[in-house]
């Protein structure tokens, strides 16, 4: 009967997944980034808010800002069971999931993206972008992400997409250092013309 019991409630499957610990994206409200991060310090909570540097021009000077280079969101590292030492912070709206569940961030992609983007390595938002040619980065400090691959004057770029948060960011990347990704037909490799165009200075759309 008590077996039966504990079956019905779900609670031996529910205690084992509040008790791991994930990477989450905790939405705040507009502006409030870098307040949050100061609280999550305050409380102890592994967090990780990448910025990036941006040249704003204001009446007769130019300032140099850092911003979030993801708006609205901070990233969290915690068991979902401590999640109230992130919630109850006034400038955080929720943790990002689906039907009141806060759904965890593929770790080792959110692992390598905050040694690369620590390194202060070039990237800037983009709009989300999921549609295009995706390539693997196989080396730096990058090396293990996917994204999809773009040219801008005299440099390659991968595009990489948290589809949780519907958000982008792209890095500058070496064109010795991606290849493409398999599909279910079979290598998808970069043809020639991707690098030697590219080397050209040419700006494609």
């Amino acid at each position: 009967m008590l077996e039966r019991q504990r079956k019905g409630t779900g609670l031996p499957e529910q205690e084992p997944a509040m008790s791991q610990v994930h990477w989450y994206a905790a939405y705040t409200r507009a502006q409030h980034e870098k307040r949050v991060a100061g609280e999550l310090g305050a409380r102890e909570v592994e967090h990780f808010l990448p910025l990036y540097s941006s040249v704003r021009r204001w009446k007769d000077r130019r300032v140099q800002l850092e911003l979030p280079l993801f708006p609205g969101y901070v990233f969290v590292r915690l068991a979902l069971r401590d999640r109230l030492r992130v919630v109850q912070i006034p400038s955080v709206v929720r943790l990002v999931g689906f039907g009141g569940m806060a759904t965890a961030l593929p770790d080792t992609e959110m692992e390598i993206m905050r040694s690369g983007l620590s390194e202060r390595l070039r990237a800037e938002p983009h709009p989300f972008l999921t549609v295009g040619r995706r390539v693997r980065i196989t080396a730096g400090p990058f090396a293990g992400l996917e994204g999809v691959l773009k040219r801008k004057k005299s440099s390659l770029r991968v595009v990489v997409s948290l589809d949780l948060i519907q958000r982008s960011v792209a890095v500058d990347v070496d064109a010795a250092d991606v290849q493409g990704v398999m599909s279910k037909k079979g290598a998808d490799p970069l043809p020639p013309v991707f690098v030697s165009v590219a080397s050209k200075g040419l700006e494609f759309p």
